[in-house]
C-alpha cells in the first residue's frame, strides 16, 4: 500500500499521522536514565572542569596585582612572581580542562551512541502499518536532522555549556571575595539576561518543534514525489506535486525565518546587559577607589572578572538556541523510543492444539474506508504448507505481514503457537520480493540471520536452497563483497540469499510473500526449489505468485476482497469449479492470468 502524505504542519491530516513526540519531563527522564551507567564519568568531568576553573579565576587576581605594583612605582623585579605564576595558571588550566573536556565529551558520545541504538531497535520492530501512516519522510528526519542536531549539541554544546556554567558561578563567587558590592553591581545585569532567557525559550521551543515537523513534512512529499516520479508523469501530476512540495518548502523556510529574527532579538538583548553590568561595575570600582575601600588593582580585578563573563554568560545563553533545537530533536528520538512494547511485537499466545499459527476473525484497514481484509479467520496445522491466491488487491500480502508480525491487525487477532525457537530465537520470518543485499561480505549478509554462524553453517544453507554453486564461484567466495558497491547479484540469487538467511535463521513458521516472483521464467523453477528446500520442516504460509506453488501447497486459501472465498486442495477446488477453478484455467490455458 502508498502511504498517505503528511501534510503541512499545523493541519489535523498531519498530527494524527506523525510518530510519537516525547514531552519535555518525560525527555529528561529519559536523560537521566541514559546518563545513569556512566554516573562515575559525569562526575569526573564535571569535578576536573570544576578545578580547571577555579584555576583560572586567579589570572585576574594576578593582573589587578601587576596594576598595583605599578601604581606603586615598585620596582620591575617585583614584576616577576605574579609573571611566573601567570604562566602556570595558563598551562594548568589548560591541561585541567582538556582532561575535563574529554570526559564531558566521551560521556555524551556514550549517551547518543545508547540513545541510537534505542532509537535503531524500535523503530526496525514498528509495524510497517504505523510507519507507513507516519511517512517515510518523518522517521528519516528524524534519524537523519534530529540525530545530527543532538550529536552536534553532545560534540560541542554540551562540554560548553558545562564549562559557561561552570565558569559564571565561579567568577560570581570570586567577585563577592573581592568586595561584595562588585557582586551586586555585576547583577544589575541578571534581570535583562534572564528576561532575555525567558522571552527566548518560551518562543523557541514552539519554534522548534514546528521547524523539525515541517523539515519531515518537507522530505515526505520529496520522498513521494521522487519515488513515485513514474506515476506523477504518467498522470500528469507534475504541477500538482510541484506546488505541494513548494509549499511544503515555503512552509519550512518560514519556520526557519522565525527562527532567524528570535537569534536576532535574543543577540540584542543580550547586548544590552553586558552594557548595564560592565558600568555598573567599574562605576562602583571608582567610588570605592576614590574612598579608598579597595586598590586600583582590586577594581581591575573586578572589572576584569566581569568582562570575563561576556565570554560564559553570552555562551551558556546563546547556547540555547542549539539546546531548543537539541531538545526538539531528543523530544523526537525519545518519543519513538518510549512507543509502547505492545505496539511493536506480535503477540505470540496459545493456539489451539497441534496448530502453529491461528487467525481469529482478522481485520484491517491503512485509514477510515480503506478496509482491506474482513474478518478472515484461518489456522495453519503445524508443518502444514498453505498456499494464498487471489487476484491483485485481494489482501493476500496484508494477511502475510499480519501473520509475520510486521503490521498489527485493526480488529482480531494473530496467535502463533509458543514453541522453540531457532538459533536466532525469531518464531516467524517473512521473505518478500523486495529483497536487499547488505552492503559487506557474503558471509557477513548471511550472518545477519545467525551471529554465531561458522562458515561450514553458512556453506550448508546455502547448499540447501541450491546457491553453494554459484557462491563458492565468486571471486572471493563467500568473502566477496556484495550489496552497494559490491559485486553485483541477480534477483534471483538475491531471493536464493533470502531464503539462505531463511535457513540459518530456523524459525518454526515461515512466511513467503511472492518470495520467487522476482526470478522470471527462466529462474522461476530453480527459484521455487530453494523455496521448497528452505521451507522443509516448517509451518508456511506462501502468498503464491505462480499457480505451481499452490499445486504443492497442503491446502489453498482463495482470497476476495479482502475474505475467504474457498480452501481445500488444488483437486478439491478444481472440482468445485469455483474462483480458483477459475483462475486456473486461466492460468494452465495461457499463463497470461491476472497478477496473483
Amino acid at each position: 500500500m502508498t502511504s498517505t502524505p503528511s501534510g503541512i504542519p499545523g493541519t489535523a491530516e498531519d498530527s494524527a499521522e506523525l510518530l510519537p513526540i516525547a514531552s519535555g519531563a518525560r525527555t529528561r527522564a529519559a536523560l537521566r536514565t541514559l546518563i545513569r551507567p556512566d554516573r562515575g564519568r559525569a562526575l569526573l568531568g564535571l569535578g576536573v572542569l570544576v578545578g580547571a576553573t577555579a584555576v583560572g579565576l586567579l589570572v585576574q587576581p594576578l593582573l589587578g596585582r601587576i596594576v598595583d605594583i605599578v601604581a606603586d612605582g615598585r620596582p620591575a623585579d617585583a614584576l616577576t612572581l605574579p609573571v611566573v605564576l601567570l604562566l602556570v595558571v595558563a598551562v594548568v588550566q589548560g591541561v585541567t580542562t582538556t582532561l575535563g573536556l574529554t570526559q564531558v565529551a566521551r560521556l555524551g558520545e556514550t549517551v547518543l551512541a545508547r540513545l541510537r541504538e534505542q532509537f535503531v531497535e524500535r523503530a526496525l520492530q514498528l509495524p510497517a502499518d504505523r510507519l507507513e501512516r507516519a511517512g517515510a519522510g518523518d522517521l528519516t528526519a528524524r534519524v537523519t536532522g534530529d540525530v545530527a542536531r543532538v550529536a552536534e549539541a553532545v560534540r560541542s554544546a554540551l562540554p560548553e555549556m558545562a564549562r559557561s556554567v561552570l565558569a559564571i558561578v565561579l567568577t560570581l563567587g570570586a567577585m563577592a571575595l573581592l568586595d561584595v558590592r562588585f557582586l551586586l553591581a555585576a547583577l544589575l545585569a541578571v534581570p535583562v539576561q534572564a528576561l532575555t532567557a525567558r522571552w527566548y525559550v518560551r518562543r523557541a521551543v514552539t519554534v522548534y518543534a514546528d521547524q523539525r515537523v515541517a523539515n519531515g513534512a518537507q522530505q515526505q512529499q520529496l520522498l513521494e514525489t521522487i519515488g513515485g516520479a513514474v506515476t506523477v508523469r504518467g498522470h500528469r501530476l507534475e504541477e500538482q506535486h510541484t506546488e505541494k512540495s513548494a509549499r511544503r518548502s515555503r512552509k519550512a523556510v518560514e519556520l526557519t525565518m522565525r527562527s532567524v529574527h528570535l537569534v536576532l532579538g535574543f543577540y540584542a538583548r543580550l547586548h544590552i546587559a553586558e552594557y548595564i553590568g560592565l558600568a555598573a561595575v567599574l562605576v562602583t570600582g571608582f567610588f570605592l577607589v576614590r574612598d579608598g575601600s579597595v586598590s586600583i588593582g582590586t577594581a581591575t580585578a573586578a572589572a576584569l572578572y566581569f568582562h570575563s563573563l561576556f565570554g560564559p554568560v553570552n555562551a551558556a545563553l546563546v547556547l540555547l538556541d542549539d539546546a531548543q533545537s537539541a531538545a526538539a530533536g531528543l523530544a523526537r528520538l525519545v518519543g519513538v523510543t518510549d512507543i509502547e512494547e505492545s505496539a511493536v511485537q506480535l503477540p505470540h499466545q496459545r493456539t489451539e492444539a497441534g496448530a502453529a499459527v491461528t487467525v481469529d476473525a482478522v481485520s484491517h484497514a491503512y485509514g477510515p474506508g480503506r478496509t482491506v481484509l474482513h474478518e478472515v479467520s484461518l489456522t495453519l496445522r503445524a508443518g502444514e504448507h498453505v498456499a494464498l491466491v487471489g487476484t491483485s488487491g485481494a489482501g493476500k500480502s496484508t494477511l502475510a505481514r499480519l501473520v509475520a508480525g510486521v503490521q498489527q491487525p485493526t480488529g482480531g487477532t494473530v496467535s502463533v503457537a509458543q514453541s522453540a525457537p531457532g538459533p536466532a530465537g525469531p518464531s516467524v520470518v517473512l521473505v518478500t520480493q523486495e529483497v536487499h543485499v547488505f552492503t559487506g561480505t557474503l558471509a557477513e549478509d548471511l550472518r545477519l540471520a545467525r551471529p554465531d554462524a561458522t562458515d561450514a553453517d553458512l556453506r550448508t544453507a546455502l547448499a540447501t536452497v541450491y546457491a553453494l554453486e554459484w557462491a563458492e564461484a565468486l571471486p572471493e567466495g563467500l568473502a566477496t563483497v556484495v550489496g552497494e558497491g559490491g559485486h553485483r547479484l541477480d534477483p534471483a540469487r538475491a531471493q536464493q540469499l533470502a531464503l539462505a538467511r531463511l535457513v540459518l535463521a530456523d524459525p518454526p513458521v515461515a512466511v513467503l510473500d511472492e518470495a520467487t516472483a522476482e526470478a522470471g521464467s527462466a529462474g522461476a523453477r530453480t527459484l521455487e526449489r530453494s523455496a521448497e528446500a528452505a521451507l522443509a520442516g516448517r509451518t508456511a504460509l506462501v502468498v503464491a505468485h505462480r499457480l505451481t506453488q499452490a499445486v504443492a501447497a497442503d491446502r489453498i486459501v482463495v482470497l476476495e476482497a479482502g475474505r475467504v472465498v474457498e480452501s481445500g486442495t488444488h483437486d478439491e477446488l478444481r472440482t468445485a469449479d469455483g474462483p480458483y477453478a477459475t483462475l486456473w484455467r486461466a492460468w494452465s490455458g495461457s499463463r497470461a492470468a491476472p497478477h496473483l
